[in-house]
């Protein structure tokens, strides 16, 4: 902001960098999960072991938490004073 950036920009470079990590791991996070279910099929009771539903759910449940992790933070970073950041530096 100190350098001309607006509010809204920076909180599209904070969220659109930390949405990049969090789809990431997600990818990851259910790619793991697919194999990790297969061995432990004997353990699941009433779900099957690729249960759309759940790693749906689970999904966006990660996705919104990514979200607001990322954009509250941002959010509060536009407020403050670019020269009191400066001086503070």
């Amino acid at each position: 902001m100190a350098l001309g950036a607006g509010h809204q920009q920076v909180v599209r470079l904070f969220v659109s960098q930390g949405m990049k990590l969090i789809g990431l791991g997600l990818i990851i996070g259910l790619l793991a999960s697919m194999i990790l279910t297969r061995m432990m099929s004997s353990l699941l009771f009433g779900v099957s072991t690729t249960d759309s539903t759940t790693f749906g759910f689970v999904a966006v449940g990660l996705l919104v938490v990514g979200l607001l992790a990322c954009f509250i933070p941002a959010r509060r970073a536009t407020k403050v004073d670019p020269l009191v950041a400066l001086r503070y530096e």
